[in-house]
């Protein structure tokens, strides 16, 4: 039996895979909606899928998913413990840029698994996701590895893991960085068991009590 989370991120899924919503549906082989645990407390968000991802219908399993696999092990985790997706869920052709009209179709989508998973930290992935994430922030090359604070979530722009395939010097950055996150991923973990024992919370773990998901019926984001 599904969990609530589940049940609602699966619904997300399926309305993505037969978008029409852009002309992105029209050469794609198949929408890539994401993949990873709807409780996970961690979430990575790229800019759109590129030739191997929308053959399999999985984000990140090319080159540029081989680099963000190391780089999570680096910090102790794995696919696993991740929830990915993009901002846009259409391979661009020719993996062009996302344009802004088909990052504006996918917005609800991307809203609505934000809303759901509510992650503890999000990784943005390169500029386009920078700008669909925190328009008006600043640059990737300004922000990169900072711990940016949005109401109760932090973001944490990252260079896209594709650029260090082009540019060897930014893989140290990216490690550095990602030491970085396992830092605020520890002090996000600490200060949510502090809350939950604050209060009392019998909730499971991952998800306390005042944050359960939307329904099926109240999915009104896209």
């Amino acid at each position: 039996m599904l969990s609530g989370a589940e049940d609602a991120l699966a619904v997300v899924h399926e309305h993505i895979l037969v978008c029409t919503a852009c002309p992105l549906h029209v050469r794609r082989t198949q929408a890539v909606p994401g993949t990873g645990p709807a409780t996970a407390r961690i979430m990575a968000v790229g800019e759109g899928p590129g030739e191997t991802e929308d053959r399999l219908g999985k984000p990140f399993v090319g080159a540029a998913g081989n680099v963000l696999t190391r780089l999570l092990g680096s910090i102790g985790l794995s696919r696993d413990d991740i929830y990915i997706t993009n901002v846009v869920k259409c391979r661009p052709p020719g993996n062009r840029d996302p344009e802004p009209a088909e990052m504006e179709s996918c917005s609800g989508f991307l809203d609505a698994q934000i809303e759901i998973i509510r992650p503890d930290v999000i990784l943005i992935l390169g500029r386009h996701a920078l700008a669909r994430l925190l328009p008006g922030a600043g640059g990737i090359s300004g922000l990169h590895g900072r711990r940016v604070v949005r109401g109760e979530r932090i973001y944490v722009p990252l260079y896209h893991p594709a650029a260090a395939l082009y540019q060897a010097s930014l893989m140290r950055t990216l490690e550095e960085d990602m030491l970085r996150v396992r830092q605020y991923l520890d002090e996000a973990e600490t200060r949510r068991h502090d809350a939950q024992a604050a209060t009392g919370s019998a909730a499971a773990p991952g998800r306390s009590q005042q944050e359960e998901p939307p329904a099926r019926d109240q999915l009104d984001l896209f």
